[in-house]
């Protein structure tokens, strides 16, 4: 099989395996639309809490919407609670045409943890099991309903197997792990070994089950000759790009031209910055031209990343607050495009 191919997540067909993961604070529909255009086969909304969703809060709405040009999306969920997540889960479908619903257990920060939600499940298969069984039941088979953790809390506590073989039981039909532990954050490397490791378990676990289980693999896929690697060195069925998307949602159009066709060709600069434009303006649309452009701060100093003269326009940008701001800024580099 070549390494880009479709993927089955129970019900739901994808065209290719090049996933944008679910980043907090990153992962709106601006981002996953200009993902999509880029070559993106499936992209997850960033975490929406189960709490906020329960109780009616108009942000989560907006967090959970779909991009015009998205053939199919996931939304994220978290929360401690199964009864909560339940309910949660109900509300997406109510709420959104999303084709799948991903539980976070894997969120690493301190705020999510004390919810017993996010890496906490890490530390309790057994409550995984409990919410992540509570979720499937309440969706009824009308969209999957997937999972995403860690290795485990430490290096004392590598709870993979264990939370694989309880979101398995409960009725997963996917699993993703970040190859880094709830201590490790961010830091150190993504261990792939145990990716393979976990490809292995999940095969042997469903062998004659009739429904093969997908694991996608996140941690460290920032380049298109990472994601190969990890295809080749781990066996997962699909690659999740998550920081490394940040800024390069052409990302997902050098690896699949890696991949169907051994080469990469490089993105002009000006094309770079094309997408960044694009993806203010649909910032623009869903929050307002001030709200929108104090965002895309953070996103233009990462579409700038590389560029010559990158660090003199980093400051500039972090003080814009208009459109006319960020076309000032950039008109030397791309005079062309305004």
């Amino acid at each position: 099989m070549s390494l880009y191919h479709p993927v089955k997540i129970g019900s739901l067909s994808l065209d290719g395996n090049l996933f944008l993961a679910p980043v907090a604070g990153y992962s709106d529909r601006a981002f996953r639309s200009i993902c999509a255009e880029c070559g993106a086969d499936f992209a997850y909304t960033e975490m929406v809490s189960s709490e906020a969703l329960t109780r009616n809060n108009e942000k989560t709405e907006l967090l959970m919407a779909r991009a015009p040009n998205e053939k199919a999306y996931a939304v994220q969920i978290f929360g401690g609670n199964p009864e909560t997540m339940a309910n949660a889960a109900r509300i997406v479908l109510e709420k959104t045409t999303a084709e799948c619903i991903d539980i976070n257990g894997g969120c690493p920060v301190p705020k999510i943890i004390k919810s017993n939600a996010g890496s906490a499940l890490t530390r309790d298969p057994e409550h995984l099991f409990k919410i992540v069984s509570a979720v499937v039941r309440a969706v009824d088979g009308r969209v999957p309903v997937t999972v995403k953790f860690r290795l485990g809390w430490d290096a004392e506590h590598i709870t993979w197997k264990e939370c694989a073989e309880a979101a398995i039981k409960a009725g997963a039909a996917a699993i993703t792990m970040h190859g880094r532990t709830r201590a490790q954050g961010y830091e150190g490397k993504s261990d792939w070994a145990a990716l393979a490791e976990l490809v292995k378990f999940v095969g042997e676990k469903t062998s004659g089950s009739g429904q093969k289980i997908p694991v996608f693999g996140s941690g460290d896929a920032f380049t298109p000759e990472d994601a190969k690697r990890m295809l080749e060195e781990t066996g997962v069925d699909a690659v999740m790009f998550a920081r490394g998307a940040m800024g390069n949602p052409f990302l997902f159009t050098k690896t699949k031209e890696l991949l169907t066709k051994g080469t990469v060709t490089e993105i002009p600069v000006e094309k770079r910055i094309q997408a960044g434009f694009r993806e203010l303006n649909l910032l623009v649309q869903d929050h307002g031209e001030l709200s929108a452009c104090r965002e895309a701060r953070k996103r233009f100093c990462a579409y700038s990343k590389g560029l010559e003269g990158g660090a003199a326009l980093r400051k500039e940008i972090v003080s814009a607050e208009s459109v006319g701001d960020y076309k000032k800024i950039f008109s030397e580099k791309i005079s062309q495009f305004f």
